[in-house]
């Protein structure tokens, strides 16, 4: 004969309460006295009543499970989500937070205008509580469209104008000045900057910091190429820099990849890094450790911020955070060998 599992019952005893109170605690109702609260998740972990989660979702209306979705325009860009370390830092960051709280995450990839619209249809369905949503350009549509839609949403990244949706941001423009405060406490003069495509949301903000941090000291007239925030993009950028200001002393990429391709071609070209040119990047991820020599870069605290993102979804989802939310991390610069 099986034996049956402690029931509502079973814990209501324990706790020394109704089966109704239990039962409102279960399913998170808020107007519970704090102590009664306590009372019953401790007699919870006594008896080891688990939540019937099919059950709790016809009284809740809850399915226990957030979406977590990368969102940009290109065909390649599935294949991309599981190759830029950049996308794994957010998995494990929003991953970590959830998986405490017996959360269930579904991971989404929306690439094009059709793969947009049955994202939304999905959620909207009810498929997921929320949306914890990673776009990598700035007028993505498919934040305002799952607001317009009703479905709870979180950005990483500020949103473009004023989208009611919570987020987590970094300070980015702060902390491209970092970078080129310390350029310039380097004594390195002749700056240039290989910047993020201009379609992502922080481009600006990096680009801006940078060149105002420059004109404050007196330099004007810094020479951008953009890249595509991979390494390969960073070798191209560093190239052609070179090759039309062959007197830079100091260079600063908006993310650590590109940076590495750069110092990867300065190397293959003969070229000291910081000897001859220093580098800073943006991110403090693996690819900064991975470099040789190692990266002085930005830090953007990227699993802390993923992390902040979906507690701010779930405080949402429990009525103890506003619909438009939001964190913003300070940067840090990270001195290494490139500079």
């Amino acid at each position: 004969m099986t034996k049956r599992g402690p029931t509502l019952e079973d814990v209501a005893r324990e706790a020394g309460v109704s089966r109704a109170t239990v039962s409102r605690v279960v399913n998170g109702v808020r107007n519970v006295d704090p102590r009664i609260q306590e009372a019953v998740r401790r007699a919870i972990t006594r008896t080891g009543y688990t939540p019937n989660q099919a059950a709790r979702s016809l009284v809740t209306r809850r399915t226990g499970a957030v979406a977590l979705v990368f969102s940009a325009a290109g065909e390649a860009f599935a294949a991309r989500v599981f190759a830029d370390p950049f996308f794994g830092r957010v998995v494990d960051g929003a991953l970590g937070f959830l998986r405490e709280r017996a959360v269930q995450p579904v991971l989404l990839v929306a690439e094009s205008e059709q793969a947009r619209t049955q994202v939304v249809q999905y959620l909207r369905q009810g498929a997921a509580d929320g949306a914890l949503v990673v776009s990598l350009d700035a007028d993505d549509p498919l934040p305002g469209m799952l607001v317009a839609a009703g479905v709870p949403t979180v950005l990483f990244g500020r949103p473009p104008g004023p989208l009611r949706a919570g987020y987590v941001d970094l300070d980015n423009a702060a902390g491209a000045r970092l970078a080129a405060g310390h350029l310039l406490a380097r004594g390195r003069r002749r700056l240039a900057t290989i910047g993020a495509p201009r379609s992502a949301p922080a481009a600006r903000e990096r680009l801006d910091g940078f060149r105002a941090a420059l004109a404050e000291a007196g330099i004007t007239g810094v020479p951008v190429v953009r890249g595509r925030f991979t390494a390969a993009s960073g070798r191209e950028a560093m190239a052609r820099l070179l090759r039309e200001h062959p007197g830079l002393d100091g260079v600063f990429a908006a993310n650590d990849l590109m940076a590495l391709g750069a110092c990867q071609y300065l190397r293959e070209r003969g070229v000291a890094v910081p000897g001859d040119i220093a580098v800073v990047g943006f991110d403090d991820s693996r690819a900064a450790t991975e470099c040789r020599p190692g990266l002085t870069t930005v830090r953007q605290p990227v699993e802390e911020m993923a992390a902040a993102m979906a507690r701010l979804l779930v405080d949402r989802l429990r009525g103890a955070a506003e619909e438009g939310s939001r964190v913003l991390f300070d940067p840090v610069l990270v001195v290494r060998e490139s500079s």
